[in-house]
Parts: structure tokens; C-alpha cells; sequence
């Protein structure tokens, strides 16, 4: 792992990562009529699919409470979280390329509380764009970050060693979950993440990043117990991680 990725991480948190693209106003659910005159509102319990593969993707989805998890399939069978989203965030607008029955679904989209998602079919959302060019650019900052999101994804699952690819995971969260609580005092992240959120997010098995965090916790990086949020100390972290790769 090189110093300058961890460096980038340090001098980026605590603000968070596309802090000066999120001045430009992301896309929400406060973009929508008020009337609920666009799209159709959904109630998901928990654990229950808004979609699964080879469903058809001609509908965008807004969460109004709740959230949902996107998640794919690895060759062995094991889920992997690639994305969560939060009450007011869009999400399913990554898989419109196709028409007719090309358009499926190739993952999942699962509601991970219960959840109350408004769903608006592509060619309605399309006008509404069309209409509104405020929104339609509020939408392409979504699009743009929601890829750069994606790429650092890729470069996290890219690295071998436990502990750095479950601690680049650990600073990419905090630096970017919304739901994140920063003490200012004492510099600690709180995330609202279980050991399963964080195996499926990673690409690893829960006894493995039950053990990783095992030793970070003797590190004296992280903090957790049951019900309640993981404690985590992003400079320390940082810290911790160079030197490894410092030995290396």
C-alpha cells in the first residue's frame, strides 16, 4: 500500500471525500413533487428484495425512510454489500443502457430495515429531467460520485493483506457514510456498521473481520460491543497502516 493513498485519506477526513462536489446539491428525494404526483410509494419489510436479478430496469427508486443495500453475487455464492443507501437517497439509476428485454437487473437491491421506497418508471423520471434542469444537474453529481464511490471500491478490494483492505474499508466509510457521528474533541468516528455489514462489504468471511478487528481493537484503533455503534480512530488508523506497509 502506498503512503500517498493513505495520505490522501488523512488530509481528506474528517470533511469527507467529494466535499466540494456535494456543495453542488446531490440528488434527493426533496427533488421530487411534494404532491407525490411522480412515481408510486412502496412499503419493504426488512431483509425483503425491491428487485432481483433479471428483473426488468426501467424503474428509478428514492428511499423516503428506511434503507437499502445493493448487492451482488460472488462465484462461490457469498453476498457482497456494493453499496448502501440512506432515507432520501435515489438509487437503481446505474443499469438504464438497455432497452426492451435487454434491460434486466444483474443484482439485488434489498431493504435492510423497514423501508418506504417511491418508485418512478425511467421514462416518467426522463421527462421530468428534461423539464428541470436543476435537477438533471443534481443528478449528474449523484452519477459522478456515485462512480468515483465505485472505483475506490474497486482499489479497496484490491488488496490482499486483512487488515488493509478491512482498514481502507474502515476510512472509506467514515469519510463518506453520511450516518457517520464525529466526536470533534477526541477525533473518533462513530459507523453504523455490523461485522456482517462490514464482511459483505469487503469480500470476506465475519470470522475474518471479527479477527481483523480483533487486533486493531488491541491496536487501540477500534472500539466496539454489542448494540452499539464501532468506534473507530481514522488517524491512528492511517497511521497504523503506513507503518505496516512502511516494514513491508
Amino acid at each position: 500500500m502506498s503512503g500517498d493513498t493513505l495520505k490522501r485519506y488523512k488530509a481528506e477526513f474528517p470533511f469527507g471525500e467529494h466535499h466540494d462536489c456535494r456543495a453542488l446539491t446531490t440528488l434527493t428525494i426533496e427533488h421530487l413533487p411534494p404532491d407525490g404526483s411522480l412515481g408510486k410509494q412502496l412499503e419493504f419489510g426488512r431483509g425483503v428484495d425491491v428487485w432481483q436479478p433479471g428483473d426488468r430496469s426501467d424503474s428509478l427508486y428514492f428511499i423516503k425512510s428506511g434503507q437499502a443495500a445493493l448487492i451482488a453475487s460472488s462465484i462461490e455464492g457469498n453476498e457482497i454489500v456494493l453499496n448502501v443507501f440512506d432515507a432520501g437517497e435515489p438509487f437503481g439509476e446505474l443499469c438504464f443502457c438497455g432497452r426492451g428485454d435487454t434491460a434486466h437487473r444483474q443484482n439485488w437491491a434489498r431493504a435492510t430495515t423497514e423501508s418506504t421506497i417511491v418508485e418512478i418508471k425511467l421514462a416518467d423520471f426522463l421527462n421530468y429531467l428534461q423539464d428541470n434542469s436543476e435537477i438533471l444537474g443534481a443528478f449528474v453529481f449523484t452519477f459522478c460520485i456515485r462512480l468515483a464511490d465505485a472505483l475506490r471500491r474497486v482499489e479497496i478490494l484490491s488488496y490482499r493483506g486483512a487488515e488493509e483492505r478491512l482498514g481502507m474499508l474502515l476510512l472509506h466509510l467514515a469519510s463518506t457514510r453520511e450516518k457517520r457521528i464525529i466526536k470533534e474533541r477526541t477525533g473518533q468516528v462513530e459507523l453504523l456498521v455490523t461485522h456482517d455489514d462490514l464482511a459483505r462489504m469487503a469480500a470476506m468471511s465475519r470470522q475474518h473481520v471479527t479477527i481483523t478487528l480483533g487486533r486493531l481493537r488491541q491496536a487501540g484503533i477500534v472500539n466496539y460491543k454489542r448494540g452499539h455503534p464501532l468506534t473507530l480512530q481514522p488517524d491512528a488508523l492511517t497511521d497504523y497502516l503506513t507503518n505496516k506497509s512502511f516494514k513491508r
